[in-house]
């Protein structure tokens, strides 16, 4: 038998710290699931409007917690072989890479509401302009793209409303053909309906789709954050559990 056994018997207490480790793996690998599952939703669910942002940190804290999900997976395993095996040299490897998700997936959560306190300021300062300078440029395909399904999904034309537009480099060429708004702020998107602005036409929402867009990232940076943070205090007692067997199991001999 290993060394935790004396004698040949186990005592209570570390059976039960390793019964206690091993529901806290199960418990880590759904946990693990679900950063991944989130980390990976938000960058597909409406990945477009990436292109729309003037920095990338949403980005970068939706692909943090892919990384996290990913090493969870991993440590996992690693967690129940420590256990079995009652190797404290097992164990210290568990822990630091328990330590290291913590903290990874801590960053991603910060990450998730600094940005969230600053997400109104962000837009309304760089949407606008991103909006009426890039559409429909040379070079700005990705853009063009995600204004109109920005538009198309919220139901919104333009920034701050419809009237933004008419500052619009597109709009003001030959290009636009006598379009007043592109064709992606018609309710029934046909060629050429854009040369009509008329609310029958046209969405015109009250503060136009940046109120829209605003939302949409502020539900997810709020989920970033909260299942980030919430994994994050699941590694805490699991980095307790790990210390506690850790230091009832005498050294392995060489």
């Amino acid at each position: 038998m290993s060394s935790a056994y004396k004698g040949g018997e186990e005592d209570w207490l570390t059976v039960c710290l390793k019964y206690l480790l091993f529901v806290f793996n199960s418990l880590f690998w759904v946990g693990g699931a679900g950063v991944l599952g989130v980390g990976v939703w938000t960058l597909v669910e409406k990945s477009e409007f990436l292109s729309l942002l003037a920095s990338s940190t949403f980005a970068v804290a939706a692909y943090i917690l892919i990384l996290a999900g990913g090493l969870v997976v991993v440590t996992g395993f690693l967690g129940c072989c420590a256990v079995i095996r009652e190797q404290r040299s097992c164990l210290s490897i568990y822990f630091f890479c328990l330590l290291l998700i913590f903290l990874i997936e801590l960053v991603a959560g910060v990450l998730a509401y600094v940005y969230y306190q600053r997400l109104s300021e962000e837009l309304k300062e760089h949407l606008k302009q991103t909006m009426t300078d890039n559409y429909a440029q040379p070079g700005k395909e990705a853009i063009t793209l995600a204004v109109d399904k920005l538009q198309q999904d919220f139901k919104c034309c333009g920034s701050d409303s419809y009237q933004d537009w008419t500052t619009s480099v597109y709009i003001a060429s030959t290009r636009a053909d006598g379009r007043l708004v592109p064709d992606s702020c018609c309710k029934s998107v046909t060629p050429d309906c854009g040369v009509r602005d008329h609310p029958s036409n046209i969405y015109k929402v009250e503060g136009g789709c940046i109120t829209k867009l605003e939302q949409f990232l502020a539900d997810h940076l709020l989920v970033i954050g909260a299942v980030g943070i919430g994994v994050a205090c699941l590694q805490i007692c699991g980095m307790v559990l790990t210390c506690c067997l850790y230091r009832r199991i005498k050294m392995e001999p060489y």
